[in-house]
């Protein structure tokens, strides 16, 4: 039985340390289920770092992993300043890592492999969904890096596109609860719908102070005016409370939705897409000696095997699309779409550039 060492790179505390649980839950029932199947010929021996949210920590403990270890393996980061943190280590060193949260998209690597919708799998099926139904003026909030920006930047060509206007944009540091000037803005500018793509505390303070101001002024409940996102699951449910019901959220996976690819009952999309990444991994590498340290563009041509979800040109999945309103604490889906490749460059299905080849990311 092949023993191989799997790196863990997840914050344990911190201000998304939430999301961080739910995927670090995900992987290590993955790799219990790996183990404890003899027909794959392997286990999985995880090796485990904590950045403790710090962004700083996230490439020296990838490094020490890959570099003192025999991990080539790794599951981690949530924010996509951490994971671009990282991608330079796991190039240098000859690794791959595996990410199991929404992201912005317009990103390439031959070392990275994403278990997690990009933008046309939640954040343009979501404009596309709230538009008809609640009109096209739009506030848009983040916090603020690269999932901020990113996100309102996509969002903001997709409602102009569509002959809607954006009434506000407007960003916090991560962490930070001062969402008072969000909240008056909104109350002037009184939009038809806000994309929210703030995260952790900021995130939970705006909801919170959103769902105040609409027992004072009813233009602002969920009825008449919803928040959106594409990143709060089930997992931040507890955080959230009472602010929560109404939100409208896309993603992959619902708590009880059948149809994400692979077994199981999951507690959210996080949890589900680092599970399925774990189990994605262990069939490329059951039965192939020393596939651990192949490439990953080496180990992606030489799956022979069926059921594979990752796509080798752009190293994405192919997911189920769903879109959920939270209704009674829990997440109720309202549509479903026909699920869809991850295309991080926005390039099929128009007449476009190619996408460029997998490089180095900057």
């Amino acid at each position: 039985m092949r023993r191989i060492e799997l790196g863990l790179l997840y914050s344990r505390s911190g201000s998304y340390s939430l999301i961080s649980e739910a995927c670090r839950s995900g992987a290590l029932a993955a790799i219990a289920m790996v183990n404890a199947d003899p027909s794959l010929g392997l286990t999985f021996l995880p090796v485990e770092r904590d950045p403790g949210g710090n962004v700083d920590a996230y490439a020296p403990l990838c490094e020490a992993i890959l570099r003192d270890t025999g991990a080539r393996h790794v599951l981690g980061c949530v924010t996509s300043w951490s994971r671009k943190e990282v991608i330079p280590t796991v190039e240098k060193f000859g690794g791959t890592l595996w990410y199991a949260v929404p992201y912005e998209g317009f990103e390439a690597s031959d070392h990275v492999v994403y278990t997690h919708a990009c933008p046309n799998q939640h954040l343009l099926p979501l404009l596309d969904w709230v538009m008809p139904a609640h009109g096209r003026r739009a506030y848009l909030t983040g916090s603020n890096y690269i999932w901020g920006w990113e996100m309102n930047r996509l969002a903001r060509e997709r409602i102009t596109a569509a002959g809607g206007e954006v009434l506000g944009d407007r960003y916090l540091p991560i962490g930070s609860r001062e969402v008072g000037r969000m909240i008056d803005e909104l109350r002037y500018a009184r939009p038809d719908f806000i994309l929210n793509s703030l995260i952790g505390p900021s995130s939970y303070e705006f909801m919170s102070a959103y769902r105040a101001l609409g027992l004072v002024d009813p233009h602002f409940l969920p009825s008449s005016c919803p928040v959106l996102s594409c990143n709060l699951t089930e997992c931040e449910l507890p955080a959230l409370g009472p602010a929560a019901e109404g939100l409208v959220a896309a993603g992959p996976y619902f708590r009880g939705v059948p149809g994400w690819p692979g077994p199981g009952n999951f507690g959210s999309s996080h949890e589900a897409a680092a599970f399925s990444a774990v189990r994605e991994l262990a069939r490329l590498l059951a039965h192939r000696d020393g596939a651990e340290e192949l490439p990953l563009s080496q180990l992606l041509a030489g799956d022979r095997g069926p059921g594979g979800i990752v796509d080798p040109d752009t190293h994405h999945t192919v997911l189920p699309v769903i879109i959920a309103r939270v209704e009674g604490g829990a997440f109720t889906p309202i549509r479903r779409l026909q699920a869809v490749a991850g295309d991080p460059y926005l390039t099929r299905g128009r007449t476009a550039p190619a996408a460029p080849m997998l490089k180095v990311v900057s």
